[in-house]
Formats: C-alpha cells, structure tokens, sequence
C-alpha cells in the first residue's frame, strides 16, 4: 500500500521526507498526485470472524489476535508479493458467539468485498458462517471448529486445516491407552462431562463408543448447557460414582467451573483427561486457577513446542499481558496460509485462491502437523497433541517426538 521510492522521487520527494512530512504529505498526495494514489496496488481485504462478545468472548479474543498478529507480520515483511506488495486489510466481525450472529457478519463481509473468511471458533459458528459464505464462493477457513458435519456437507469454499473431532477421538484414546499402560493401567472407568451443543454432543456419542474397545468402563455421561452457571449437582454426581477418569469436553467458562467446584469440593480422580478441553490448554486457567488447574492432562490442538517460530509467538502474547492458547497458533497458520494461498494464485480471485488451497503443501505453519494435503477441503497432515498443567506451564506431553515432559499419571 506504500508509495515506492521511485514514485516519491518522480515527484522531488524523498522517502525520508515523506515520513516527516506525515499527514502534511498525505495531504499533498491526495490533492497534488492522484496519480500516486492511482498507481498503489489495493488492499486485499479478509475477513477475520470470532465471538468477541457472549459466553466465548474470551476464546474469540484470542483467535483475532493470532490473525492480528500474523497479518502484521506479512504486511511489515513487504505485504504479498505476488500482487505488487498489497497489504492485507482485516474486515473484523464479532460473531457474537451464535451461529445468527456470524451468518450476519458473513453477510457483512460479503458486501465489504472480503475474498476469504478466517475464523468461527465454535462448531455451530463455523457450519453457519461457512454455508452463507458458500452463497458466494467465498472461501471460508475454519480455524477450530472441530464438528465434523462441518466437513460432512461437501462445501468447495470450506477448508479445515486443524483435526475434526472424529480424529481427535482416535489420537486421544491411542494416547489415553499408552499412558494409562505406561502407568500400570491405574485407570478403568470413566464418566464423561460435556456441553450439550454440536460440539460436545458429537464428541461424547464418539466416546460412548470409543471408550469400551479400548478396556474402559463408562460409569455416566454427564450433559450440560452452555453457558452454566453451577456444576455443584455434577460434581456431586462425579463424587458418588467415584471414577478413575473424568473426560470433560466443553467451552472455557464450564471447563473452569467443573475443575473449580471439584477442586472445592475435593474430589480427585486419578486423572482429569480433556479431550478439547476448553480451558485444559489455556494460559488463562493455569495463572487464574493454578491449584484446581494442575495435572489436568488435555487432547487438543496446540503448536509445535520445537517450532522457533511458534516460541517467539508465544513469547510475543505473554510479553503483551495475555494469555495464550490454541486459539492463537491455530489463527496465525490459518492466515498463513490463506496468504500462501493467494501468493500462488497470483490473484485476489475467490475462485484461484480455492484452486490454490485445494493444491496446497503449505509447510510455514507452527502446528505439530505431517504435510499438508487438503481431501474434501480437510487437512489430512492435521493431527492433535496431548498437553499437561505441570506448575505454572502448560507442557507437551505426547508424542513422545514432540513431548516437553513426562506425564505425571495418575495425578500426584
């Protein structure tokens, strides 16, 4: 978007006069060289879509400021080079953590000329937002949204380059069961706690049947609304069944709310085992809740602990104040490669950059990932790690190639 040097000094203006000049010199240029203003390759503008306000507003934080953070980055290395250096342009929508609500902001976006869509967060969202997005061919990324009905329907606009949860399901029980074996198979029942929405729903029908086949006995499965404001009967439930495990699967705000009300109530299984844990793997809860958060052990997308790249974002959103979490490194990738993809398309063409991304090899993410390689618009390179509360870090745990620490299991 910046004027170039050659076309400051057809005009008798330095750079360095340019600068200093600020406004006085933007000034100049709109009134005195329209040509100038003629000649600069146009923002290409993407939608970055999260709930910012409502029950997800704290998860919806953090995915706009991993898209924030990666957008930086491309424009300050020189914007996208295959379009003269255009810059990228954020059209922001608060999704407002309901599907009406990010089905509106797609229309927003839509009428604003966006020529793709980040974002969603939660699974209801992200399957809204992505079917009015495909009314216009609009490439639609999902950022976590892990349902997989959301890939189900055959969309061409809709990618997910992170793991569903039906793959998930199956990395976290391989694991599950090699930790539980390593441990001397301390852990033989279960009762499942999950939110009653898209998300949670699918992923214990999963579980339910999942869990048996490996050796586990299913005590109860325990339904709740998002947002909940008490999880006492649920933890007096989880205290008169006395599992080994608890395996909850829900949103930030319920995540923190069980492991709080049976920290309250003392209630210690041999282990807390997340799978998608909303907050299992979430800065915020370790530094907030440290005695109710520690050894939870969670399932979840995360980066690549080894990955300088992935350190130095980290480094850069605690050195800020904030707290990090998935939602960060999965935006960052996710805009990455969006702009991979419009590099090689050459274009800001919604169609090109859909070719582009069913093609792609991208490799510049942080994820934990094998290559990239889109089937049906899913990432089959996507893969989940298993993390651990250990103090006041959140530690890699397995695979035993990424891992940062040993598990402590069961729970000391």
């Amino acid at each position: 978007m910046g004027r170039s040097v050659q076309d400051s000094a057809l005009f008798g203006v330095s750079r360095r006069t340019v600068l200093k000049a600020g406004a006085a010199a933007a000034a100049f240029a709109t009134v005195g060289a329209p040509s100038i203003l003629r000649a600069q390759t146009p923002a290409v503008k993407i939608g970055i879509l999260q709930p910012v306000t409502g029950a997800l507003a704290h998860d919806g934080d953090l995915g706009r400021l991993g898209a924030e953070m990666a957008i930086n980055e491309i424009n300050a290395a020189g914007g996208l080079k295959a379009l003269g250096g255009a810059k990228i342009e954020m059209v922001f929508g608060d999704a407002r953590s309901t599907p009406e609500a990010g089905t509106q902001e797609v229309e927003r976006m839509q009428a604003e000329g966006v020529c793709a869509i980040v974002g969603g967060f939660a699974s209801p969202i992200c399957l809204a937002a992505s079917q009015a997005a495909a009314r216009y061919d609009l490439p639609y990324l999902v950022d976590v949204g892990v349902s997989d009905q959301i890939m189900a329907r055959g969309l061409t606009n809709t990618f997910r380059f992170s793991p569903g949860f039906g793959k998930v399901t199956q990395v976290a029980l391989d694991n599950l069961t090699k930790i539980n074996e390593l441990a001397g198979k301390p852990a033989k029942t279960v009762v499942l706690v999950h939110e009653d929405g898209l998300f949670g729903s699918g992923l214990a029908k999963l579980l339910q049947t999942e869990l048996p086949k490996r050796g586990f006995e299913i005590l109860e499965t325990i339904a709740h609304p998002t947002p909940a404001r008490d999880m006492s009967n649920v933890a007096l439930r989880i205290r008169s069944l006395n599992p080994d495990l608890v395996i909850p699967s829900n949103y930030y705000g319920e995540f923190v709310l069980l492991a709080r009300t049976m920290q309250q109530q003392r209630i210690k299984p041999k282990g807390v085992y997340a799978v998608l844990g909303g907050a299992a793997s979430n800065g915020r809860f370790v530094k907030e809740f440290p005695q109710a958060a520690q050894n939870v052990i969670d399932c979840n997308h995360w980066h690549d602990p080894q990955n300088p790249q992935a350190q130095a974002l980290r480094k850069a959103v605690e050195a800020q104040g904030k707290s990090f979490a998935y939602n960060v490194p999965l935006n960052y990738s996710n805009v990455l490669l969006l702009a991979d993809a419009i590099e090689r398309a050459g274009s800001a063409d919604r169609k090109k950059i859909i070719e582009a991304l069913n093609s792609s090899t991208f490799e510049g993410h942080i994820m934990p990932y094998g290559p990239t390689k889109f089937v049906n618009g899913q990432n089959e390179g996507a893969t989940p790690i298993n993390t651990q509360i250990q103090g006041e870090d959140i530690k890699v745990i397995f695979p035993e190639y990424f891992a940062e620490a040993k598990a402590n299991f069961p729970a000391t």
